[in-house]
């Protein structure tokens, strides 16, 4: 059984995708872009973080553990997915949490694949070596890892001001002073997103993940009036781990006292984007999509004034 590569053919009427399925409502979203298009799912809901609505929308329907790298390959092997998409959040806290292993523990393709990354000085345990790793596996086996987006490219990011009022200088400094640093950031693979304000860093992003990077920046900073940074690493791989915001990004916004949110157009996914725009406008939140130039966010002044 050959792989099919991502870029080779566009989505088949009645072609088989497979689904790595994580937490949140973005497997619920690309599930149903796929049967939009004629497509059929091969749904693998991660065990303690997929949502129970998946299974209605999988045509075959599994549950694994996070570290069962052979379990998965034989579901959508026996389901004839030749090209699968990771979608969903992985909790890290979680998978390092105490007795998570008994629940999460890994099978013989599981073991071979993050042994090498656990017992080699010269490897690293960081996102991208252990998604890059996942994914050659399953290469390997004749199913293709794709991006997500080439399933369901409209939940990609436009550019320009998405929502809210049209940000003053002082916050566009703060995009541009965050932007960098949050480049840095995702250039270490560390995480994501910073919240600065006034130029200066209030929280960065590691395990913990984009909300508790928020809400410690909110506690250290009672004043409000920060602005949140969420941008692609250099180099991302469209294939997995690709910034995701939602309603709840915002709500974490608000309960900070955030006022700016800047996103990174055409490398971000927006969760309902409809949503998203009612929600950035009730809450009082401007939200400000750049293209990338070489670390600097390229923003467009005429566009920040036409939301």
């Amino acid at each position: 059984m050959n792989a099919l590569h991502c870029s080779d053919a566009p989505l088949l009427a009645g072609e088989t995708i497979g689904i790595l399925a994580g937490w949140g409502r973005y497997p619920v979203l690309v599930a149903e872009a796929i049967r939009r298009r004629g497509g059929r799912t091969a749904i693998l809901a991660i065990r303690d973080h997929a949502d129970a609505v998946l299974e209605p929308l999988a045509d075959v329907h599994g549950n694994v553990g996070v570290a069962e790298i052979g379990k998965a390959i034989d579901f959508f092997r026996r389901a004839g997915a030749r090209r699968a998409t990771m979608a969903g959040k992985i909790h890290k806290s979680r998978i390092f949490a105490r007795s998570a292993w008994v629940r999460h523990l890994p099978d013989w393709t599981g073991l071979t694949t993050f042994w090498p990354h656990f017992v080699s000085r010269r490897r690293d345990n960081r996102d991208d070596s252990l998604l890059g790793a996942i994914t050659a596996a399953f290469d390997s086996f004749g199913v293709a890892i794709c991006p997500a987006t080439d399933f369901a490219p409209d939940l990609l990011a436009g550019d320009g001001l998405l929502a809210g009022p049209p940000p003053t200088g002082r916050q566009l400094d703060d995009v541009s002073f965050g932007w960098r640093l949050a480049k840095e950031l995702g250039r270490l693979d560390i995480g994501q997103t910073v919240v600065v304000r006034n130029r200066a860093p209030l929280a960065l992003e590691a395990i913990e993940g984009t909300d508790e990077c928020i809400r410690r920046a909110g506690r250290l900073c009672p004043a409000g009036g920060m602005t949140v940074v969420k941008v692609a690493k250099p180099g991302q791989d469209l294939r997995f781990d690709m910034p995701t915001i939602g309603v709840g990004t915002l709500e974490s916004l608000a309960a900070a006292g955030a006022i700016t949110l800047a996103i990174e157009a055409g490398q971000t996914i927006l969760i309902d984007e409809p949503a998203i725009v009612a929600a950035a406008r009730r809450l009082g939140i401007s939200i400000v999509s750049c293209h990338d130039r070489e670390g600097v966010p390229l923003v467009d002044a005429a566009a920040l004034h036409a939301a």
